[in-house]
């Protein structure tokens, strides 16, 4: 038997708008003034604060937070564990004019499990932020994010390393390296330009 498209144990706020056709996971809530489109996709235990909007084609995975005033567009992924902070911004179209229609040439943006995007952050359409990348408040991001990098100012730029905890890893953008999270155990290994979480390593 085919899955209710709202699960049962979801909460949709009265003033909120769900369109027929989305898919809403268990426990997960959307607050005041909320719209979600009827092809949306959206994991369980998420919160979708006050005047959120989600698109047709946007998937959103388990325990995604998206703050108040967030838009979501179409052609956005947003993989587990995500935070969106209060009035970030997501585009999907690079070169967009009133007068010319480009619905067929919208960017795919894909944000990787556990990423935080701070409040008024730009994301701009067609670009990767691996798992575990924290962008700074009021950043705006134009390229590829490495998983478990800082990223801060306008354009952003990598100041440095984020552990899954979200503690700042105190090792050099490059280069090799490894620390210990004094807070779960979990090792990070610096090798080049990339940084990785070993859970072979982890005590």
């Amino acid at each position: 038997m085919e899955p209710e498209p709202i699960d049962s144990s979801a909460v949709v706020h009265p003033t909120a708008i769900v369109d027929a056709g989305a898919r809403i996971g268990a426990g997960t809530r959307v607050w005041h003034w909320a719209h979600v489109c009827g092809g949306a996709v959206i994991g369980a235990g998420c919160s979708l604060g006050q005047n959120v909007f989600v698109g047709n084609r946007v998937t959103i995975g388990r325990n995604v937070k998206i703050q108040n005033n967030v838009s979501v567009y179409d052609n956005v992924t947003l993989e587990d564990d995500v935070f969106c902070g209060p009035s970030m911004v997501f585009t999907n179209v690079i070169n967009p004019r009133s007068a010319v229609s480009r619905k067929d040439e919208y960017r795919p943006t894909h944000v990787g499990c556990g990423v935080t995007m701070g409040a008024n952050c730009t994301i701009v359409c067609g670009v990767t932020l691996g798992a575990y990348a924290f962008v700074g408040a009021g950043a705006v991001i134009t390229r590829d994010v490495k998983p478990f990098a800082l990223m801060v100012g306008v354009p952003a730029r990598q100041v440095g390393w984020m552990s899954a905890y979200g503690e700042r890893i105190p090792l050099p953008l490059a280069g090799e390296g490894r620390w210990v999270c004094p807070q779960t155990g979990a090792c990070y290994v610096l090798s080049g330009d990339q940084l990785r979480q070993d859970s072979a390593l982890t005590s």
